[in-house]
């Protein structure tokens, strides 16, 4: 079984995107998504040793995304298996950014495994997603987070999803608690104000990183920064690209975050303020790697 100090454990869902066809908004086409999956494949392909536990269905869509993982090099052993369907989520870009439409009920996306009695093999344990909030993986979730917190590096991307089947107090209020557990926080600035509204994004940053975590902020084109309780903030601009596509990019961002945080072939949080920073820009370039063309696939960054 795949484990070790620096092995990450990636635990949430695998779905399939239905994205709008260039030239042709009322066609849509089946794309490989679910944010777990999108960071579990590109940890993957920048060199990370990686488990994904998720829960894959019986028809056509899994063996899709079976397939897409196992060639990425993503390990599936862990993986909980049944004949029910696979989730659906309906994209729909727009100026401010791409909103979704789910299709989430009697689905084994969210049959996952409790692996909290196998947290502690693993360097660094990431949830989030829709799993974080969907019953009954939200338990699951929860369980394997709680260990991951005492035995392991539990980084937290709470990836806030509105859609009418989610309750949305219910459903912010686990995802804050999953922040809470956290030692690595990696959100967006849009995720920050969902979740702690009223309060700048910024305040709500420096005030989980004053517990001892390492904490991320995004904000897409206008770069990043990290809050330690240590040393001031420490920003990187976002890499310059031609964007293309931005689904996926914050997977992106968080699976560059990881490959680096574990380079040296263990996981630590909090870092001096030049691995940091060092850290924010391999993460841009592995995001802009994204934008740059149609996907969700990261390519290793040129930038030394």
């Amino acid at each position: 079984m795949t484990g070790g100090p620096g092995h990450v454990l990636v635990l949430g869902e695998a779905l399939i995107d239905l994205v709008p066809v260039d030239g042709d908004g009322n066609v849509r086409a089946a794309q490989f998504g679910g944010a777990p999956a999108n960071v579990a494949v590109g940890l993957a392909r920048l060199g990370s040793p990686v488990a994904f536990a998720g829960g894959l269905g019986g028809d056509g869509f899994a063996r899709t995304i079976e397939e897409r993982m196992r060639t990425a090099g993503v390990d599936l052993a862990l993986c909980a298996r049944s004949a029910l369907p696979t989730a659906l989520a309906v994209a729909d870009p727009g100026t401010d950014g791409t909103g979704y439409h789910f299709h989430l009920g009697d689905t084994a996306t969210f049959r996952l495994p409790d692996l909290s009695a196998q947290a502690g093999r693993f360097g660094a344990v990431y949830v989030g997603g829709l799993a974080a909030v969907v019953e009954p993986g939200a338990e699951a979730v929860r369980a394997t987070a709680e260990a991951a917190a005492a035995h392991s590096l539990l980084v937290v991307d709470p990836n806030v999803r509105e859609d009418r089947t989610l309750d949305p107090e219910r459903s912010l209020a686990l995802l804050r608690e999953l922040c809470g557990l956290a030692h690595v926080v990696k959100a967006s600035d849009e995720d920050l104000a969902r979740l702690w509204p009223g309060a700048d994004p910024e305040d709500t940053c420096a005030d989980l990183a004053a517990d001892g975590r390492l904490v991320v902020m995004t904000r897409g084109a206008r770069g990043s920064t990290a809050y330690t309780s240590t040393a001031p903030p420490v920003s990187v601009a976002a890499t310059p690209v031609e964007v293309v596509n931005t689904i996926g990019a914050g997977d992106a961002f968080l699976a560059g975050m990881l490959n680096r945080l574990g380079a040296g072939g263990a996981f630590a949080g909090a870092t001096g303020v030049q691995e940091v920073e060092a850290m924010l820009a391999h993460a841009s370039d592995v995001a802009a790697s994204v934008c740059a063309r149609a996907g969700t696939e990261p390519r290793v960054p040129t930038r030394g």
